[in-house]
C-alpha cells in the first residue's frame, strides 16, 4: 500500500465545514496536525477534493457471494422469510477460507465506494452441524484477515443467536451453525476479541441478533459483556412486529425499551416499523438507528419514518447490510429518494431550509455510524488518517463548489466520481479500485465456483 506522511487537500471536508489549502500531518496512521491556508510541502500527496470516509454500520460479508441469486418469484409470493431459506442454505456450505474471501471482496467494494469502516454483525460462528471450531472464533478470525488484506477498519460485532421465535423457540436445524448458549458466547467473544487484536483502531461489539432469536434472561447476560457498541435487528418486518405483540403484548421497539436500558452505545438496525411513541423514545436515548435502504428495498420491508425522526434530532448511519449492492452513495441517495417518493416532496430530510441534501445526508450518516461503531466523526486531531478523493474531473462534479460536491456526487454521479482512498495514510483505492482487486477477485471467483458448482 501507498504510503504518505503529508497531504495538501485543495478543498476539504473538516468538522466544521468546507476548508481550502488544507495541510494535514500524518504519523503512525493517524492525523497528527491539519493546517488550513497552508503551502504543500515537498513529498506531499496533493488531492484537489477531500471527504471523510463514511462508516458501514451493518454488514453480513458472507452474503455478498450471494448477491443476485434470489431475485426469483414464488407462486404464493417472495419475501424476507423465503430469502432467509435460501440465504441458510447458502450458509450450509461456507468454509472459513470461503468466507474470507467473499468477505475481502465485499471489503474491497465498500473501500471503492467510499466507506472505510464497517461494522459486521457476524453471526455465522461454528462448523457444519453447529460444531465448534478448535479456535472458537475462527470465522471471526477470517473476519479479521479480510479486513486487514483490504485495509478497512473493523467494528466486528458478534451476534448472539439462540432461538428460531419469540418465546425461546427452539432453533432450526439451518441455523446450527448461528447457535450459542450465555457460555459459549463469552468464550467467543473473548476469542473475538483476540482474533482483532492486531488490526489497528479495531472495536469489539456485541449483537444480540433480534428480540426473536435471543430471550429476555439471555439478553440480560449477555448486555454486560461489553463496553462497546450495542447492534440489534429490530422493527424490520410487519411479521416480525406481529410476533412480538402476539407474545408479549407489545411492539418490538417498545418492549426492547421497557426491558433493556437503551442508550448511545447501541445501534437498532432497522427499526422499520414504530410508531410515534417508539419513535419518540429511540430519539431520546440518543440511540443511533441503522438504515440500510438497498436492502430494505431489495427485501421490501417498507421505509423507515425518517421524515419524523430526523427533524426531531434522529441519529442514524447507513450499512449495507446484505451486500446486494455496494454503494455508500446509493444508500444515502435512495434514503431520500425513498422518503421523496413516500411524501410526494422534495429534499424532504433536510431539517430546515436552504441545506443541501447531501451535505445533510452525508454528515449525519458520518457522524451517526461512527457513534455506532464505537469510534469518532471525521477528520480531526488524532483520528485515523481515513478519507476519499472525490474525482474532480468528473462531470457530475464540474464547476460545483463546497456542498454542491457532495450534491452532485450522491444524486448526479452514475459511477467512478471517487478517485482514490486513503485509509491511515495509506492509499487502497486508486482510480477507483483497490489495489488488490486483481488477486482478491481471482479468490473470491474460485469460491463461488465451488460453492455454487452443483
Amino acid at each position: 500500500m501507498h504510503h504518505a506522511s503529508g497531504f495538501w487537500m485543495d478543498r476539504v471536508l473538516l468538522p466544521e465545514g468546507w476548508a481550502r489549502s488544507v495541510r494535514i500531518a500524518v504519523e503512525h496512521g493517524r492525523i497528527a496536525s491539519i493546517g488550513i491556508g497552508e503551502a504543500a510541502q515537498a513529498g506531499d500527496a496533493r488531492i484537489g477534493i477531500a471527504v471523510p470516509g463514511l462508516p458501514n454500520l451493518h454488514s453480513h460479508a458472507f452474503q455478498r457471494g450471494m448477491a443476485g441469486l434470489t431475485e426469483i418469484g414464488g407462486a404464493s409470493g417472495d419475501n424476507f422469510w423465503s430469502w432467509r431459506g435460501l440465504m441458510y442454505r447458502f450458509v450450509e456450505r461456507l468454509s472459513p477460507e470461503g468466507v474470507q474471501a467473499i468477505a475481502a471482496l465485499a471489503y474491497a467494494e465498500m473501500l471503492e465506494s467510499g466507506f472505510t469502516r464497517v461494522g459486521e454483525f457476524h453471526y455465522l460462528h461454528h462448523d457444519s452441524g453447529g460444531r465448534p471450531y478448535a479456535q472458537r472464533a475462527e470465522m471471526a478470525a477470517r473476519i479479521a484477515q479480510a479486513a486487514s488484506e483490504t485495509g478497512i477498519a473493523l467494528s466486528l460485532l458478534p451476534v448472539f443467536y439462540a432461538h428460531s421465535g419469540f418465546g425461546a423457540q427452539p432453533p432450526l436445524p439451518a441455523q446450527a451453525r448461528l447457535i450459542c448458549d450465555v457460555d459459549g458466547f463469552a468464550a467467543l467473544l473473548e476469542d473475538s476479541r483476540r482474533a482483532i487484536a492486531e488490526l489497528p483502531e479495531a472495536v469489539l461489539g456485541i449483537a444480540p441478533h433480534s428480540l426473536r432469536a435471543v430471550s429476555p434472561e439471555e439478553l440480560r447476560r449477555i448486555l454486560p459483556l461489553t463496553e462497546g457498541p450495542i447492534h440489534i435487528h429490530i422493527a424490520e418486518q410487519t411479521g416480525e412486529v406481529d410476533a412480538c405483540v402476539a407474545w408479549s403484548g407489545k411492539r418490538p421497539v417498545q418492549w426492547l425499551f421497557d426491558n433493556a436500558d437503551v442508550d448511545a452505545r447501541w445501534c437498532l438496525v432497522h427499526a422499520t416499523h414504530i410508531d410515534a411513541a417508539e419513535l419518540a423514545a429511540i430519539v431520546e436515548s440518543r440511540a443511533v438507528v441503522g438504515l440500510c435502504p438497498i436492502t430494505e428495498a431489495n427485501l421490501g420491508d417498507g421505509i423507515f419514518p425518517a421524515r419524523e425522526f430526523i427533524p426531531r434530532g434522529g441519529r442514524f448511519g447507513v450499512g449495507s447490510d446484505s451486500n446486494v449492492l455496494i454503494d455508500a452513495a446509493e444508500e444515502l441517495r435512495l434514503l431520500e429518494y425513498g422518503q421523496r417518493l413516500t411524501h410526494r416532496g422534495r429534499n424532504v430530510l433536510t431539517p430546515e431550509p436552504a441545506v443541501s441534501s447531501g451535505r445533510h445526508l452525508f454528515e449525519a450518516a458520518l457522524n451517526g455510524g461512527a457513534q455506532a461503531l464505537g469510534v469518532k466523526a471525521g477528520l480531526r486531531v488524532g483520528a485515523a488518517a481515513d478519507f476519499v478523493e472525490l474525482d474532480s474531473g468528473h462531470v457530475a462534479l464540474a464547476s460545483r463548489q463546497g456542498d454542491a460536491l457532495l450534491d452532485g456526487w450522491l444524486f448526479a454521479a452514475r459511477g467512478g466520481a471517487v478517485r482514490h482512498v486513503w485509509r491511515r495514510g495509506e492509499k487502497v483505492v486508486e482510480h477507483g479500485r483497490h489495489i488488490h482487486r486483481e488477486r482478491i477477485e481471482a479468490a473470491y471467483r474460485t469460491t463461488l465456483e465451488s460453492l455454487l458448482r452443483d
